[in-house]
């Protein structure tokens, strides 16, 4: 499984859109935001690519949030996500509930994502490697990443700032 994730628009449709853009032009199977996403706008760039979304520390409004993703088929798994890909799983979360990234990494999950620190990561934890895709806003570069679970590969791509 190929995943694009993207974090912490913070309300910015535009580079989030241009985001999505790239991971999509690179053939990736599921979308998954990672939280502080702000607006109904940046929801709007998710719809139609299988999106999955958690919310952040900034995703003041999480029920009017959760009612629009719904209601235009994006799945809210907030505020921590497992994606499954045969044996491995994948957990996903904002990253600002230290507590959640614990018990994932304590129940042995392949994969963590998470965003809220605006710096990418790519590093193991026992048997969980974890990953950050960086941030499109609010960062020195704007970037999202790339989870090819089959190939244990993760790629990190600028996305350009406008």
């Amino acid at each position: 499984m190929r995943i694009g994730i993207l974090s912490d628009s913070h309300g910015h449709f535009d580079t989030t859109r241009r985001a999505v853009l790239a991971l999509t032009e690179r053939d990736v199977d599921l979308l998954i935001h990672l939280g502080d996403i702000e607006t109904e706008a940046v929801l709007d760039e998710l719809v139609g690519h299988g999106a999955r979304i958690v919310f952040g520390n900034c995703d003041w409004d999480v029920s009017s949030l959760t009612r629009h993703a719904e209601a235009m088929g994006i799945t809210v798994d907030h505020p921590i996500g497992i994606v499954q890909d045969g044996t491995r799983r994948v957990a996903f979360t904002h990253g600002h509930q230290l507590d959640l990234m614990d018990q994932a990494i304590s129940d042995g999950v392949e994969y963590l994502l998470h965003g809220h620190s605006h710096e990418t990561r790519d590093e193991r934890i026992g048997g969980t490697r974890v990953i950050n895709p960086g941030a499109l806003f609010r960062a020195a570069r704007y970037t999202a990443a790339i989870l090819d679970t089959r190939s244990d590969s993760v790629d990190f791509i600028d996305v350009a700032k406008p």
